[in-house]
């Protein structure tokens, strides 16, 4: 029998407590590393590629007959960066008997083909690299590999793969010249199912499922893939920033995702004594007629009518799901907290929902301050603790029990501890906080797509060769007029997402860029209730960087931004600036975030930093003058219509020597800025 450290079984799930002790001793036996593979972790190199390794393997002979009838040997055979999960001969047997079958040979030639990328990625992983959650790169099949750590039946501590299969332990970090090969106990397999099919195989959450389907909100979970989209028309884009020459592409699919959390049955009748659609109802009803009492007396509220968008249980329902396909656990805060300075700031994401102008809030805890008896590392929705509240949240929970699949074409579900609402509490006071968002967390088709974030080979502590068009380290891509929902790019713009690099002053470690004669309108995201807010752009302040017009809901906002100038320029602080931030006095840092206050910036976030891969020292954003947020407008929001932000090139420069940086956004409530107090001052971090 294999036991598991971390898992769940049938009655229940294992406890906070418990997680963090598990945390503990999975994080002494487990160095968290970058995608590039520390050598010494491999075994004695033999001058093999994966092809001979297999040839000279018999224990895998059944796994090499499937490759070979892909016509795949070729390529094991060549020079690359490849991690391979091949099956024993054991393994390969149990699978095909579970598929009525004795021989590969049975295997039609596409059967083999999904097998044996299945059990191939694109990039090199050591079993050091390889965190709870997935893979930060796809197999060859386009789908994530779940990770998680246990034992054998030996007591070796050892990778385990989607649930079951797990990393031998006595041949794992096998490396060859081509790679690293990581032979498994069982064939992995992936669903090839829609998200809501997926989530019916699995009794233990039939409650929603039900919920899903009566409502009709399940048939939009069959998005998937825009069969239209052909990235054949549009040409490589090159382009120059700061110093770095690069090269862009466009997106090589157009897919549409979800991510949905869900409560098990038992805990629905645990904590609400729940155990029917119609008592979901009734729950719905009691938080969301307090959120939406104009629809309470309406003739859409009652039970008959839960098809309707504005009837509480739709709301319910919709509020469970993000519209975009968040990879896996691990991806739901900031890949492994790139540029966020865990020790005074917890990695925070915020997501939209379905459920119109609603957002959620994700965050892993990191800072043992802010604990409040929660599980350090684990993540949270809708979390808030602070000196001001102690809003626990809702945790999630990494994977569900290993007899039930998680991920599905489009997308995948994760088990929570309790419902999700947007409630008074969620509003009020969770919401009810500065929202910073990274660029390319405010367009769900970069998740969904697997553009954010991406990185192979170590790419973050890599820089690409001038004009690289091979994606060694990771791609850089453009977004043509219409990829983007919300979103209207002018003809003469290249709208750029630039991958985690070594040393760029970019909260999360990527960037999103303006190039040429732009003129961009995109959504903003939605605040969660009617008011004054502050809007703010984060960026880093270059000389090769442009000036551009802000518009709120096309309504010009203050004078044009100069991308070139610094905190330290004589326009802004000038000789006042001060760089020693950590030394300074509350009341210095009072009146210095007064007077920018008055010039319309502030400091970068103190807890970000530039990401620099083993770099003794960290430059955090508020001690550098070219690092800053400026304030884009202050205005009155209704929260219940949609606002968009346009941004126009009004620079002297010409075609695509112009380019504008858009790092993060932030939303900030009155509540925040509205700091007067004499001495008193809004959080940095």
């Amino acid at each position: 029998m294999i036991t598991k450290l971390i898992k769940t079984t049938r009655t229940g799930l294992v406890g906070c407590a418990v997680c963090a002790v598990l945390a503990t001793f999975h994080f002494l036996l487990f160095t968290s590393c970058s995608d590039e593979p520390d050598t010494s972790n491999f075994y004695t190199f033999k001058g093999q590629m994966m092809s001979e390794y297999l040839y000279g393997h018999e224990q895998f002979s059944e796994f090499t007959a499937a490759v070979e009838r892909t016509g795949m040997m070729k390529l094991l055979a060549t020079y690359g960066a490849y991690t391979c999960f091949p099956p024993t001969n054991e393994a390969m047997h149990a699978y095909l008997s579970k598929r009525g079958m004795t021989s590969v040979s049975q295997l039609s030639k596409e059967d083999c083909d999904t097998l044996v990328r299945t059990h191939l990625v694109d990039n090199m992983y050591t079993t050091a690299d390889m965190d709870d959650g997935v893979l930060s790169t796809a197999n060859m099949n386009r789908r994530y590999i779940e990770v998680t750590h246990g034992q054998d039946d030996a007591g070796n501590a050892v990778v385990f793969l989607n649930g079951t299969s797990h990393i031998i332990f006595a041949l794992q970090d096998d490396s060859v010249e081509n790679g690293i090969m990581q032979p498994v106990t069982e064939v992995l397999e992936s669903s090839n199912r829609m998200i809501i099919d997926v989530m019916k195989q699995n009794p233990r959450i039939s409650l929603y499922v039900a919920a899903f389907e009566m409502t009709g909100l399940r048939d939009s979970l069959y998005l998937f893939r825009d069969a239209n989209w052909d990235p054949a028309q549009y040409t490589r884009y090159r382009y120059i920033s700061h110093v770095n020459k690069e090269t862009a592409t466009v997106p090589d699919e157009k897919r549409t995702g979800f991510t949905i959390f869900v409560p098990t049955d038992s805990v629905l009748l645990a904590k609400y004594g729940i155990s029917t659609v119609e008592g979901l109802y009734q729950k719905a009803c009691e938080i969301y007629d307090r959120i939406y009492p104009e629809d309470a007396t309406a003739d859409y509220h009652d039970f008959a009518h839960i098809k309707h968008p504005k009837n509480p249980l739709n709301r319910f329902l919709a509020y469970h799901v993000l519209t975009r396909d968040v990879k896996g656990w691990n991806y739901l805060t900031p890949y492994k907290d790139i540029g966020i300075l865990t020790t005074v700031m917890n990695p925070v994401d915020w997501y939209e929902t379905m459920l119109p102008h609603t957002m959620m809030k994700f965050e892993r805890l990191t800072v043992r301050k802010w604990a409040g008896g929660s599980a350090l590392g684990q993540r949270y929705v809708n979390r808030r603790y602070d000196d001001l509240f102690t809003t626990l949240g809702t945790l999630i929970y990494p994977t569900v029990e290993t007899e039930y699949k998680q991920d599905a074409l489009n997308g995948r579900y994760f088990y929570v501890d309790d419902i999700l609402a947007f409630d008074e509490t969620t509003r009020d006071i969770v919401l009810n906080d500065r929202i910073r968002m990274d660029f390319s967390t405010i367009f769900p088709e970069l998740m969904t797509n697997d553009i954010r974030l991406n990185e192979r080979n170590g790419g973050m502590k890599q820089q690409d060769p001038d004009y690289d068009e091979t994606g060694k380290y990771g791609r850089n891509y453009y977004f043509p007029n219409g990829y983007l929902k919300g979103v209207t790019i002018n003809e003469g713009c290249h709208f750029v997402y630039r991958r985690p690099h070594d040393y760029y002053d970019c909260y999360e470690g990527d960037e999103m860029n303006l190039f040429g004669d732009f003129d961009i309108t995109f959504k903003i995201p939605p605040v969660p209730f009617e008011g004054e807010w502050q809007l703010r752009l984060g960026f880093a302040a270059e000389g090769t960087r442009g000036v551009a017009q802000f518009y709120f809901d096309d309504i010009p906002q203050g004078i044009p931004l100069d991308m070139t100038k610094q905190l330290n320029d004589p326009s802004i602080l000038g000789t006042d600036w001060k760089a020693d931030y950590n030394s300074m006095s509350a009341v210095d840092l009072a009146t210095d975030q007064k007077v920018l206050k008055n010039k319309g910036y502030y400091r970068g976030a103190a807890g970000g930093y530039r990401y620099a891969q083993g770099s003794t020292q960290q430059t955090i954003f508020a001690t550098q003058p070219l690092t800053i947020r400026m304030v884009i407008c202050t205005t009155h929001i209704n929260p219940e219509e949609d606002h968009y932000l346009r941004i126009r090139c009004v620079s002297a420069k010409q075609g695509n020597d112009n380019e504008f940086m858009l790092d993060y956004l932030e939303l900030v409530p009155k509540s925040v800025y509205g700091v007067t107090d004499e001495g008193a001052m809004e959080s940095m971090l």
